[in-house]
């Protein structure tokens, strides 16, 4: 059956159980020792420990499979896989913060976002909506308890609301978290759970109002527009804490409701963070407010009102307008009036107009002003406010001084101060009358509230950067929260362990918090944080600075306080909270604590003409005025102004008061704890950040809840389940036969050596502390592990032996068909049997006449013996008539019969009812007997109260007589104190007089300095200040002095009064004694009747138990009777079948009477025989019918004889119901006169209940207590239930198990359909491969050429430093030449005459050389701007080539990307891959073995059809019938025990199946394995590849430093140049032809590009046939070896290139240098030098650029070499694919092979089966033939013989049909295999052809490589011309002097050119060195 789809809703509740149930994970958790590590991007992460090293452990991460050593102590251990996803994490066997973080987060990401941690419901905020909140939903969580449904909120409420219907105790709901966890969403549909659960309408209500559920539900909307804003993390983020009461009534209805708030965030009305929103009504307001009253509220735009700092903020998904829309109907429902209304909206528009009120600063002053009061006549308008006395009132606001009151001027910053906070109170205000209003509303009901269910959505744990005074506040509630969660959750854990009688010293883990709580909320002694900071509220010269002095002071040794480290400010301190430590700042947290307001606004706003306001500002004489502000900001005053403080409270104390309330409350409920946690601070759904989570289970107290539980024993087990399940680690501990479950634990935990502080064994349960199940986990797999194997191999060894008897036999049969197959061969060539042969058909011709008449006489015979049947025949027809007859009368008394058994069962039924009557009877008795003896208890605990109020009211007295005791001695002490007060004033007025004295004393130094006037000035003013502090703290005396008087004499009235209530109390007490007395004596009296009525109970009910006895014996007997009725039915079933077959018998022979008409005596006694079993048969019959009809007579008596009991029964049951009434009336009488009593004494009880107040609280505790022992009994049933449903899981498991089954077939086909799909995939992913690859390659390419560029410029550079030197020499040589020259002028001035002639020439060639002078400057302006371009270019390739640095790194970050995303596809691929062929070929073995199994089946049914008709034939031709009955009869038994056979043959092939499946598992499981293994490889490779790129990083950064310094070594060489002169007139020329030269070489260079890029095409081109050529052979391996060796050639032509190229280098290096040793020391041409210089380096750019083209040459050369390295590796894949395809198809061989086996065992099975019978009935047929005559035995026995023949015929048929349809199949796998074989030599030819291709495309650049070649060859002979040129050139210039001295010359020149030659000689073995 396969399993029935989750619906939508169910797949976020409720855990997919195939998951948990896995084989694969428990194998894989077992095998691995998985543990958890710490990481820093995942929180945790599986991995599996290796080795150990003492405290370090060797690791494998199970993701990656990298290694690492950990710290023992860091490592954590691993749940088993059973329980992944857990819905309570209280059952984990290992508590520990990364199982905690690991179920969450797999829960999370399964859409699960609710789950229990013990008392806790954590929830993880989904970021979208879910579809678990509709009606279908609460219905499915109406009345469960919590572990029937998952986790969910509803769950919560409902267990709350339960519990609170059943104990009649108060319940609490507990959300805490961060902002945007989802507390408010969460407590939300508590409300609206509540409101569908407890709805009630039977109650009226008022028109104007709505129903009171939807009005609790549209409060929410209300405080959500006025408290709530969008801030960073969440978009509807409340800024205030809130504790929604709902009050229920007897009945469970709700009638009524009342809201607390906490801490709202004032500040968020003034100002907000960039993206963040002030409360959201602001934003409703403006947007949704139309004309008219837009302009009664006078609302202007967003960007208008300064205190919206950040404008209009949309909210996504939310429109304002709307908002608007619904929160003013959600006021109208609430009963707010318009005008209520109209006058919210005008307080909201006021707090925004505030921030518009601007002021500014006076030129020469400190004082504020207004200058535009627009925005104050807007304010003032809205309030109902003069504006006049609100700008006075701001800016120069009245102070009283003592008794006097002064105008106070105000600086900018005080007015800005006092705005704000204005803004804030009026906010706050309004905030505060709305929550009123709301309560009013949710309050106006008549009903009752009997008790409520609380609702608290507060800020959880916050630890932020900068942690204020607010911060302080939600850290102390959350502290004592977590306080009353230790508490609750403990005291349960530690009653069960008393329950269950464990030895367990008692621990209150709510101490572990006390010291921090008293840290902060302790009053003295020291006093704490919260009672520090109020009393620096009352100190003038007190800041924050001195508050944490103070506190570092009294707290600095305080445990859980402590100094900061690095004190930036001096206000910092920190706290260690239980979820850590917390830095606090305390900056303005004095003000913050007083919360001040400028007073004379507060007063003009209560004076106000609008009634709304006056009652917002009622309490203004509680505010925080400026005049003690002005006194914190005073330096010279004392410490006298803490008189004053009784006026108002501070924001701490009454923040502490209300928690103090809220604690209170929660204490006397029972609490239900919800923590929200946010999953990311992105909104993402489906992201879980680990740390964050961590974080927030630290801050929410989880993993606080797991830390005390870690203390217990968490794990608990009953006994039969341990027993159960931990047995087989104990096999011989337990005896055989019965043993107590406790017994046997407690054998098997001695047996498993366990320490004993890891176990507690209780009464019902065994008890563990953490990890020790994990760790038996372990021990069993490893158990059931050994014992499996053990089965495997006994197994296998049975299979293998049968296996073996099969081939003996196999061996010896063909031994036998060997002899025989020898011995036909030998026979066949003797003559004498061919004789034979050909002989014995011709020997019945000559017996024909004889056979003629015999056969006559054989008619005869036979006609005689039809006659003889037919009469027989009409005999037995007749005796057929009567046995009809009979048998039709037999059929009547069998309906007769089937009528009585149903009326007797008709009759069972009717008892059967009765008997339900009966006891549903029985039931309401004992019921009703169950409430008596409740309310004889309840009368017992009542009178027991009755004896405790009576102490309780003694105790009251004798505490009221102590109390007035108290009273008088306070008294006597406050007189005291009133003359101590009184000598206070007297020094008080003595100091006054002494101060006069010094003002008189200033007054008179006023005249003497003149220059100090303005100090002197302020000391008076102070001093008047003083004197009227003082004359007002006199007046406060006096007035106190008063009220003390009247205090005393109330004092003495009151101590009057107590003594008057005491007569009275006295008088009372005696009455109530009395009345006890009288109560007692009653008592007896009840006691007595009720121990009678008990007497009576136990007589009822031992009837009772007789009664039920009874019927469970009739029962018993009715189950025995319909047992007989059975065994008649198939008794009776049997006879008809007998019947039938004995009538198919007489049918057989009467056809054989017709056939054979032989009246021998055998005949007659067989006749005889016959009618004698018939005539048993028929006794039999009517004896069986007698016995059946008296059984059936004894049924109706023992039927009566029930029924007659039953109503005995049940008249004595009504006797006894009678009587029961009887005694429940008298005793209902009895309990209407005790209530009638106690209702006198609760009278009297209530004249005393003000006098016992302090009483209550003890009683709650035993209430609680009592709740407490209910909770544990709740649990004990949630247990029981839990352990039913696991059962039921169990049983879906294994319904599961058989629908996997089913689903294998369906996952095959849908399987072969993913293979196609990951094919394509396939396809794709190779391309994109090859494109990622040709792009590395390029990238790779780029690299090297930008390596070999510097490389060029460090030889360039190279070359300058030999130019350098070589001019160096020949300045040198051209220095000594000149001394030469003027040695030999001295002797040429005797020929200047010769000489003018050779002037006047020189003259000629002068100006010829001026015009080419100013041809060359032409020249060189040009050269020069094209230097110019060049250097532009320089700078544009140098940003290039930093892009492309850039791009380069983008594309290795890419590259890396892809490169993982790739070898994820391909694990995919190989994965489906390996999957769908492993499938396919096990799917087709099954298919082909079930359809042989079929075939045979059905071979052997038709042969089984062949032998029935044989069998029948028999019958037929037989005589002797009744033997061949009894014959038919054991083959039918044959046949059947062969089709039983059959059966078993089926079951073994299913079992196969099934081994094949788990064959299926193991092979999953080992491909994880591989996969693993694979990403290992995956991360070494790319590990490998990262390094590769930090090394060629760290290359390009020398390659850049090394052309910096060639850079500077150029600018060097370019300055030593332009000191040097050369003359290059006659080299234009040779420039020229080189330019000419250039061009040609670039053309051709251009040609090679052109045919590059018709390679790289052909490149293409082959990648698209690679891409097809998937499957290559064998010969494929040569042709990559020939290529390699061809690749060889290639890279020995490369070297030979690159020879070719450095020889030309060298060339144009000795072209260079000849060029510098021909420069000629004239100065006037070195700026043409510098433009030859610039074409020499344009020359060598060129020559870069070629070798950079060589050098793509040489790329892509690799790129084949590469590609070959490919297609080779591919070649491997493609082998190993076709070895496995291999392997396969051998297995599916051996696998046919064993099933052909298996089958012709079968065969020959059936056929030896067959045989037997067929010898059998052969035998029999021969003694029937015997007794026949001689001539039938003949044709008997030649019948027989064709018959055989026929068969064996058609077996050899059928045999031969199956062995053409085997070759059929055979020809079909040869045919395919010759395809594949084809499409693979196809593919070969294919590869040949690309391979030629790659050949003859080698051969094409060796080809370009040769002409490169010739071509550089022609370069260095037009570089040998210029050279020859060169040299002639020079011979001109010096020679033309004289001819007489030409020889000297020459031979001067020729030294010098020798010279030349062996320097530039030099300078080559320079460089070469």
């Amino acid at each position: 059956m396969s399993k029935k789809a989750p619906a939508d809703d169910e797949k976020f509740l409720f855990v997919d159980k195939d998951f948990l149930n896995s084989p694969m994970a428990q194998a894989d958790w077992s095998a691995k020792k998985l543990v958890w590590v710490p990481s820093e991007k995942h929180g945790f992460e599986a991995a599996s420990i290796k080795e150990e090293h003492g405290d370090e452990v060797l690791v494998e991460l199970a993701d990656n499979a990298k290694k690492m050593t950990v710290n023992k102590d860091d490592i954590q251990k691993m749940n088993p896989p059973k329980f992944s996803k857990v819905e309570d994490m209280a059952e984990l066997t290992c508590l520990n913060e990364a199982s905690v973080l690991h179920n969450i987060r797999e829960r999370y990401f399964s859409g699960l976002i609710y789950t229990y941690s013990g008392l806790f419901c954590v929830v993880v905020n989904p970021y979208k909506m879910l579809p678990i909140y509709s009606e279908k939903i609460v219905d499915m969580y109406k009345g469960k308890k919590r572990h029937e449904v998952p986790p969910h909120i509803y769950s919560i409420a409902d267990n709350a609301y339960r519990n609170m219907m059943q104990d009649r105790e108060d319940q609490s709901i507990l959300c805490t978290g961060e902002s945007g966890a989802g507390k408010t969403e969460n407590t939300k549909k508590v409300i609206q759970y509540l409101a569908v659960v407890a709805s009630s309408h039977k109650g009226k209500k008022d028109s104007s109002a709505g129903e009171l559920e939807k009005q609790l539900l549209q409060a929410n909307p209300i405080l959500e527009a006025f408290g709530n804003a969008k801030t960073i993390k969440n978009d509807n983020s409340s800024r205030f804490g809130k504790f929604i009461r709902i009050n229920f009534d007897v009945t469970g209805y709700i009638v009524g409701a009342n809201i607390e708030t906490y801490l709202l965030e004032k500040s968020r009305c003034i100002r907000q963070a960039k993206t963040e929103r002030a409360f959201h009504i602001f934003y409703y307001m403006i947007a949704g407010v139309k004309d008219k009253q837009r302009e009664e509220l006078l609302l202007e735009p967003f960007s208008n009102y300064r205190f919206l700092s950040s404008g209009h903020v949309q909210i996504p998904g939310q429109q304002d307008d709307e908002m608007y829309e619904e929160t003013m109907e959600a006021m109208s429902i609430m009963g707010l009036t318009e005008e209520e209304r109209l006058d919210i909206l005008k307080v909201c528009s006021t707090v925004m107009q505030l921030g518009n009120i601007e002021y500014k600063k006076e030129r020469n002053q400190e004082q504020a002003t207004m200058p535009d009061n627009t925005a104050a006549q807007k304010v003032c308008h809205l309030q109902g406010i003069n504006v006049t006395d609100f700008t006075r009132a701001m800016l120069t606001p009245r102070i009283k001084v003592g008794r006097e009151v002064v105008q106070k001027a105000q600086t900018k910053e005080q007015a800005d101060f006092a705005t704000e906070a204005l803004a804030k109170a009026v906010f706050e205000r309004l905030f505060r009358w709305i929550l009123a209003r709301v309560n009013k509303t949710l309050d106006k009901t008549k009903r009752q509230g009997a008790s409520f269910l609380g609702i608290l959505d507060i800020a959880g744990f916050e630890i932020f950067e900068d942690n204020s005074f607010e911060q302080l506040c939600i850290n102390y509630t959350n502290e004592k929260l977590q306080q009353l969660f230790n508490h609750t959750m403990f005291i349960l854990e530690q009653e069960e362990y008393q329950r269950e009688g464990i030895e367990w010293n008692f621990i209150d883990f709510g101490l572990d918090l006390q010291p921090c709580i008293e840290l902060i909320e302790r009053p003295n002694n020291p006093p704490g944080i919260l009672a520090l900071l109020d009393e620096e509220c009352w100190f003038p010269k007190a800041t924050d600075i001195s508050f944490v002095e103070k506190l570092l002071n009294t707290q600095g040794n305080h445990v859980k306080f402590a100094k900061t480290k690095q004190l930036k400010d001096k206000t910092e301190f920190s706290i260690f909270h239980y979820a850590g430590r917390v830095d606090y700042n305390a900056t303005a947290w004095l003000t913050k604590n007083m919360d001040p307001l400028n007073d004379n606004v507060t007063s003009l706003l209560s004076s106000s003409s609008s009634q709304f306001v006056q009652d917002l500002w009622k309490d203004t004489d509680r505010v925080v005025g400026l005049d003690t502000l002005a006194k914190m900001t005073d330096s010279s005053m004392p410490s006298t102004s803490k008189t004053k403080k009784g006026m108002f409270r501070t924001v701490g104390q009454l923040y502490k008061e209300s928690l103090a309330k809220l604690m209170t409350t929660l204490h006397n409920t029972q609490p239900n704890f919800v923590r929200c946690i946010i999953p990311n601070h992105e909104k993402r759904a489906g992201k879980l950040d680990a740390h964050l989570v961590l974080e927030q289970l630290r801050c929410n107290g989880v993993l606080e809840g797991i830390r005390i539980c870690r203390q217990g024993f968490p794990n608990r087990i009953v006994f039969q389940e341990f027993r159960q399940r931990y047995e087989i680690l104990a096999a011989n501990a337990i005896p055989k036969g019965f043993m107590d479950g406790k017994q046997a634990c407690i054998l098997m935990i001695k047996h498993l050596d366990l320490d004993p502080n890891l176990y507690r064994i209780g009464q019902s349960k065994i008890f563990f502390r953490t990890g020790v199940l994990a760790q038996l986990e372990e021990e069993r797999d490893l158990k059931i592990t050994v014992v499996i194997i053990a089965f495997q191999a006994q197994a296998r060894g049975f299979l293998a032996r049968k296996a073996f008897v099969k081939r003996q036999q196999q061996l010896t049969a063909m031994k036998v068909i060997q002899r025989n197959c020898a011995a036909y061969l030998k026979l066949r060539n003797w003559q004498w049997w061919r004789l034979f042969t050909k002989v014995k058909p011709l020997l019945q011709v000559t017996r024909q006449e004889e056979e003629m008449s015999l056969k006559e006489e054989e008619l005869q015979k036979a006609k005689e013996v039809s006659i003889k049947f037919e009469t027989e025949l009409k005999e037995i027809t007749l005796k057929h008539a009567s046995v009809l007859e009979e048998r039709n009368a037999l059929q009547e008394q069998l309906q007769a019969e089937t009528e009585l058994y149903a009326e007797a069962e008709e009759m069972r039924v009717r008892l059967g009812a009765k008997k339900q009557e009966l006891e549903e009877i029985l039931h309401e008795m004992e019921a009703r007997l169950d409430e008596e003896e409740e309310r004889a208890q309840a009368l017992l605990v009542d009178k027991k109260k009755m004896q405790q109020q009576m102490q309780e009211l003694e105790e009251h007295l004798e505490e009221e007589e102590d109390a007035r005791q108290k009273l008088q001695l306070e008294k006597v002490t406050c007189e005291g104190k009133i003359k101590k007060l009184e000598d206070d004033i007297l020094v008080m007025e003595d100091q006054n007089n002494k101060l006069l004295k010094e003002r008189k004393l200033m007054e008179e130094r006023i005249s003497d300095f003149s220059t100090n006037l303005a100090e002197e000035e302020e000391k008076s003013k102070n001093l008047t200040k003083l004197k009227n502090k003082h004359e007002s703290m006199i007046s406060e005396l006096e007035v106190r002095l008063k009220k003390e008087e009247k205090s005393r004499q109330e004092l003495d009235k009151a101590k009057r009064k107590l003594e008057a209530e005491s007569n009275d109390m006295q008088e009372q007490i005696a009455d109530l004694q009395a009345q006890i007395a009288d109560l007692k004596a009653q008592l007896a009296k009840k006691e007595e009747e009720l121990q009678n009525a008990l007497a009576r109970l136990e007589d009822e009910t031992a009837q009772k138990n007789n009664a039920l006895k009874k019927i469970r014996e009739l029962e018993g007997h009715i189950s025995d009777l319909q047992e007989d009725l059975d065994s008649e039915r198939a008794a009776r079933n049997k006879a008809e079948k007998i019947k039938r077959d004995l009538g198919e018998e007489l049918e057989a022979l009467k056809s054989e009477l017709e056939d054979t008409l032989d009246t021998t005596a055998t005949q007659q006694e067989l006749r005889a025989k016959r009618e004698q079993e018939v005539n048993l048969l028929k006794r039999a019959i009517e004896d069986e019918n007698r016995t059946h009809e008296a059984q059936i007579q004894e049924m109706r008596q023992k039927h009566t004889q029930v029924a007659e009991e039953l109503s005995e029964q049940l008249e004595q049951a009504k006797r006894v119901k009678t009587n029961l009434e009887k005694a429940k009336q008298a005793l209902e009488k009895e309990t209407s006169e005790l209530t009638m009593e106690v209702r006198s004494l609760s009278q009297a009880k209530q004249d005393g209940e003000h006098k016992r107040k302090k009483l209550e609280g003890q009683v709650a505790d035993l209430q609680s207590r009592f709740t407490d022992s209910e909770k544990q009994k709740a649990e004990l049933g949630e247990r029981c239930s839990k352990i039913t449903v696991e059962l039921e899981s169990v049983t879906n498991l294994l319904n599961e198990a058989e629908g996997k089954n089913i689903k294998l077939s369906k996952d095959v086909s849908s399987l072969t359909s993913q293979l196609q799909d990951s094919q394509e995939l396939l396809a794709e992913e190779t391309r994109q491969k090859l494109q990622f690859s040709t792009k590395l390659r390029q990238a790779e390419d780029d690299k090297n050429s930008l390596q070999e560029q510097l490389e060029e410029e460090m030889e360039a550079k190279r070359n300058v430093e030999r130019h350098v030197s070589s001019l160096n020499i020949q300045l040198s040589d051209s220095k000594k030449k000149l001394d030469e020259m003027t040695g030999n002028i001295e002797l040429l001035e005797e020929g200047k005459k010769r000489l003018q002639r050779d002037l006047e020439a020189a003259n000629t060639q002068y100006e010829e050389k001026a015009s080419a002078y100013d041809k060359l400057e032409k020249t060189k302006n040009r050269l020069q701007q094209e230097l110019e371009d060049t250097l532009m270019d320089l700078d544009n390739q140098r940003q290039n080539v930093s892009n492309l640095e850039k791009k380069q790194k983008k594309f290795d970050q890419m590259l890396a990307e892809e490169k993982s995303i790739s070898s994820k596809y391909a694990d995919e691929r190989d994965r489906a891959e390996a999957e769908a062929r492993e499938k396919e070929t096990k799917a087709l073995s099954l298919a082909r073995a079930l359809e042989e199994a079929q075939d045979s089946r059905e071979e052997l049914e038709r042969a089984n059809k062949a032998l029935r008709t044989e069998m029948e034939d028999l019958i037929s031709s037989k005589d002797d019938v009744g033997k061949n009955v009894h014959e038919l009869e054991k083959s039918k038994r044959g046949l059947e025990a062969q089709v039983e056979e059959m059966k078993t043959q089926l079951e073994e092939l299913e079992d196969e199946l099934q081994a094949a499946e788990d064959a299926k598992l193991r092979l999953e499981v080992n491909m994880q394995a591989l996969k693993a293994q694979f990403e290992r490889d995956l991360q070494g490779r790319d590990e490998m590849g990262e390094e590769k790129k930090r090394q060629l990083v760290k290359q390009v950064r020398e390659l850049e430093t090394e052309l910096e310094d060639e850079r500077k070594q150029r600018a060097l060489a370019t300055a030593a140049k332009k000191k040097l002169e050369t003359d290059i007139k006659d080299l234009e020329g040779q420039i020229e032809t080189a330019s000419k030269g250039r061009e040609e070489a670039i053309k051709q260079l251009r040609k090679l590009q052109a045919q590059m890029k018709d390679f790289q095409r052909e490149l293409e081109d082959a990648h698209a046939a690679k891409e097809e050529v998937l499957s290559s052979a064998k010969e494929s391996e040569k042709k990559a070896k020939s290529l390699e060796a061809e690749l060889m050639q290639l890279q020995e032509d490369l070297a030979a290139a690159e020879r070719a190229r450095k020889q030309a280098e060298a060339e144009r290096d000795e072209l260079s240098d000849e060029l510098s040793s021909n420069s000629s020391g004239k100065s006037a041409l070195a700026d043409e030098k510098r433009r030859l210089e610039a074409k020499i380096s344009q020359l060598e750019e060129e020559l870069e650029e070629e070798q950079s083209n060589m050098e793509i040459i040489n790329d892509r050369l690799r790129k084949s070499t590469q590609q070959v390295d490919q297609l080779t590796n591919e070649l491997q894949s493609e082998r190993t694919t076709s070895q496995k395809n291999e392997s396969a198809r051998q297995q599916m061989e051996r696998q046919n092979k064993e099933l052909k086996a298996k089958l012709q065992e079968m065969e020959g099975q059936v056929k030896s089966k067959f045989k037997s019978s067929i010898s059998a009935l052969e035998a029999k047929v021969a003694q029937l033939e015997e007794q026949l005559e001689q001539e039938n035995r003949d044709k008997q026995a030649s019948a027989k013989t064709i018959r055989q023949k026929d068969k064996k015929l058609k077996d050899l048929i059928m045999q031969v049909e199956e062995e053409r349809k085997q070759a059929e199949q055979y020809k079909d796998q040869a045919e395919k295999s010759n395809t594949r074989m084809k499409q693979l030599k196809r593919q070969l030819e294919e590869s040949e052809e690309e391979s030629q291709r790659a050949t003859a495309a080698r051969r094409k650049l060796q080809r370009e490589l040769d002409e490169a070649t010739e071509a550089n060859d022609a370069m260095s002979r037009e570089v040998n011309s210029l050279k020859s040129k060169l040299r002639r050139g020079n011979e001109p210039s010096f020679g033309s002097a004289t001819r007489r001295m030409g020889g000297g010359r020459r031979v001067i020149e020729d030294a010098s050119e020798e010279e030349a030659d062996s320097q530039s000689d030099f300078n080559g073995t320079k460089s070469a060195e």
